[in-house]
């Protein structure tokens, strides 16, 4: 209210500062500190106004509305909500509700644990089915009440397996790749999906991708990517914040993904923003992480906002993740033939995080990284 009506708020702290006047000529010292807040309100709420104009030219008021509706609900009743919605509505990233948590990585190998051993459990009896067909996913999901629909199989290559299931209460898809390759190492595998100056390079779809601002508390990075689509289609662009973990002693990788909002990046006229996105990359190494061959578990979801039919939506994804995979396998053997030098991220080391570290650091501070990690390492 206060922020539609600029005079009603100046008359208002004109009347409280006549106010302050007179109590001060009657003395005391209770005057003199309700003048003081009455000034520190009246800064508080002019930011307030200056905020509100700036967020009026970048953001359209549809935008504004689903920003601060979406930060409102989700901050509502917890300790210290208010102060974090004026921190983002001054424009910080709330990285406290937006990093990728230990439990979200955690969640990923637990499933690919969980697939690897009915999978052994299906060789020792003869079935020739890999785990995540639908009756054995129907069986694995009864704790979830019958939520979740079964997988259905897509496409069965011998090292490449696709599987979809319909996302509950919409018109989208859940997809699940299962695949292998024993040219390539798991090193060079990962380290090629986070490199994102060499991506530039190898996936000609990219129009646009740059890390926006990182975590040094988890080690989480935002990210806008800016790809094309094919025509007639629009460009779509993702603000994703991602994190990845490597486990050494259980010699196993994984890469999260998810889409979040970030006051840096408001929506543009050229692209459709796409607003919901997952995706969970599992890497299990047949020995090493520096020896050839590995199995992968990739679990993928976003809405397009296309106007096309479902089944249309289906055929695009279905034909065009597997595309994808290759592209990033031959990127990957370009980089071991040495073609391409390609950042290690799993040697790096995060940045230390004492008491003097801030939340967040720019991504140029990515290369004061160190040269060697501890057995587990987790950044971005």
């Amino acid at each position: 209210m206060f922020l539609r009506r600029p005079r009603a708020l100046a008359a208002w702290l004109a009347g409280a500062a006549a106010a302050g006047r007179a109590g001060a000529r009657g003395g005391g010292l209770l005057a003199l500190l309700a003048n003081q807040c009455r000034f520190v309100t009246g800064l508080r709420v002019r930011r307030a106004q200056q905020i509100a104009q700036l967020y009026g030219r970048l953001y359209s008021e549809t935008s504004r509305r689903v920003l601060l509706g979406r930060l409102w609900r989700r901050l509502r009743g917890r300790p210290g909500h208010a102060s974090a919605l004026m921190a983002a509505l001054a424009g910080a990233f709330v990285w406290d509700e937006e990093r990728i948590q230990e439990e979200e990585l955690q969640r990923s190998v637990d499933e690919m644990k969980r697939l690897e051993e009915m999978s052994h459990v299906f060789q020792r009896s003869g079935v020739e089915r890999h785990p995540s067909e639908p009756k054995s996913q129907t069986e694995g999901n009864e704790d979830l009440g019958g939520k979740e629909q079964p997988w259905e199989m897509v496409m069965d290559k011998k090292h490449f397996k696709l599987w979809r299931r319909p996302i509950t209460g919409t018109h989208l898809y859940q997809y699940r790749v299962f695949g292998t390759y024993t040219d390539v190492t798991p090193r060079q595998f990962f380290n090629v999906q986070l490199d994102t100056e060499y991506r530039k390079k190898w996936d000609a779809l990219v129009i646009k991708l740059e890390v926006i601002e990182r975590d040094v508390v988890s080690g989480s990075e935002v990210l806008h990517w800016v790809t094309h689509f094919p025509y007639p289609m629009y460009s779509r662009d993702y603000v994703y914040v991602r994190r990845y973990s490597v486990d050494q002693e259980n010699n196993v990788m994984v890469l999260v993904s998810r889409a979040v909002e970030h006051p840096s990046v408001p929506e543009s006229p050229e692209f459709v923003r796409v607003r919901s996105y997952e995706s969970q990359m599992v890497i299990r190494p047949h020995k090493s992480f520096d020896e050839n061959g590995f199995d992968y578990l990739l679990t993928y979801s976003d809405n397009p906002q296309t106007v096309f039919p479902r089944y249309c939506v289906s055929w695009m994804v279905s034909s065009g993740m597997p595309d994808f995979l290759e592209k990033l396998h031959m990127a990957t053997l370009k980089a071991k033939n040495m073609e391409i030098k390609v950042k290690d991220y799993i040697s790096s080391k995060p940045l230390e995080t004492g008491s003097e570290a801030k939340a967040t650091t720019p991504s140029s501070e990515r290369k004061n990284e160190g040269s060697c990690g501890p057995a587990r390492i987790e950044y971005a």
